[in-house]
């Protein structure tokens, strides 16, 4: 006979009537506390601005780091700054990613900003 393990996530994952569910707070998405509440991340006050490739192809992505910006308004400064730059990106972990070598002109602009800003990497 099979024994079932308990699942520490039980709750509701999708409703009819309010669509997602939040896992941690079990409320729907649009009305979620848990995530009002999260903290800036902790950093050093510097901006950093690299350009990777690993992992893309060889596809050349320029990484922001180190903004003291967190969920919507790191979207939306995303969102201005991939339009600033005329190309295509996405925000993940903290990081926002723009497609192409574009670190001359978000240098200038997150000065402009009023953020101190490096350029890391080579």
């Amino acid at each position: 006979m099979a024994i079932k393990k308990s699942n520490e996530n039980k709750g509701l994952v999708y409703s009819t009537e309010f669509g997602t569910m939040c896992p941690t707070c079990h409320n729907p998405t649009a009305q979620c506390s848990c995530r009002k509440n999260q903290a800036l991340p902790q950093n050093d006050g510097i901006v950093r601005l690299r350009r990777e490739t690993k992992g893309r192809k060889g596809k050349g992505v320029t990484l922001i780091t180190g903004l003291p910006l967190a969920g919507d308004d790191l979207k939306k400064r995303a969102k201005a700054l991939k339009q600033m730059c005329g190309s295509g990106g996405s925000v993940k972990d903290g990081v926002i990613e723009i497609q192409g070598d574009h670190r001359d002109v978000l240098e200038k602009e997150l000065k402009r900003l009023g953020h101190k800003v490096k350029r890391a990497g080579g």
